[in-house]
This record gives structure tokens, C-alpha cells and sequence, in this order.
């Protein structure tokens, strides 16, 4: 059976995470709408910084709702990638890219999300794996 989902009800539900730094309790702000293959679409809102995170089992589809939000996309070598992300648009992050999203006048972001996420709170990610 097919599984239709109203994304503005779910998100009528959950917290907006003002604020938002790497050290941030998200509990109850990322509402996990769906199972998808190997992993899950979640829908929240934030602003902030998000710590830094990478999917080792495959590409994150980030889809912007609401506002807008930067972010920077970074490989184990180092590399910088920063994308500038509105409403309406999609990233797709490369699998086991590391990647962190910066929000100041607040997101609302779904994401199609591989499972497991790794997060670190440092301030930077490492350069070599």
C-alpha cells in the first residue's frame, strides 16, 4: 500500500530548534516520516549550526522547505565544497562526505537520509580517514 504523508502536519508537531550549535539536543526536532531503503526521510526546522555529519552507506538528498541555509561539504582530503541553499531547492551530499549546515535566519529542511549517521561535535571534521 501506498504511504501519502502531509509534511506541513508533521511538522505542525515538531519543535523548532532556535539556536542550534553542534552541542544541541535535536530531540524531537527531526520528525522521521518514512522508512526509505536503508535508511529513513526525516523533516525539521532549525536555526543555528548543526554538528558535523557524514553517511558512510550513501548520498543524503537534502530538499529546503522553508528559508534558506549554507552548506559546506567537506571530503577526507580536505576539500571545501559551500553551497548557498533557498526554498525549493536539493543537494545531493556525496556518500561519507562530511557536512555541516549553517542556518542563521532559521531552516526547514526534509532529507532522504542513509543510515548510519556519523556526527562529531569537533569543530572540524578529520582530514584523513
Amino acid at each position: 500500500m501506498t504511504d501519502v504523508i502531509d509534511i506541513e502536519a508533521v511538522l505542525a508537531n515538531q519543535k523548532f530548534l532556535e539556536g542550534r550549535t553542534r552541542f544541541s539536543d535535536t530531540t524531537g526536532v527531526f520528525a522521521r516520516m518514512a522508512e526509505y531503503r536503508d535508511g529513513a526521510v526525516f523533516a525539521g526546522g532549525f536555526s543555528g549550526v548543526s554538528q558535523w555529519e557524514r553517511h558512510p552507506n550513501g548520498e543524503e538528498i537534502v530538499q529546503i522547505l522553508k528559508g534558506s541555509v549554507t552548506l559546506t561539504l567537506r571530503d577526507g582530503a580536505g576539500n571545501e565544497e559551500t553551497l548557498d541553499l533557498a526554498q525549493g531547492m536539493i543537494a545531493i551530499v556525496p556518500q561519507n562526505t562530511w557536512h555541516q549546515f549553517h542556518a542563521p535566519d532559521g531552516v526547514t529542511i526534509m532529507t532522504t537520509t542513509p543510515q548510519p549517521t556519523e556526527h562529531i561535535t569537533d569543530e572540524e571534521p578529520p582530514v584523513a580517514d
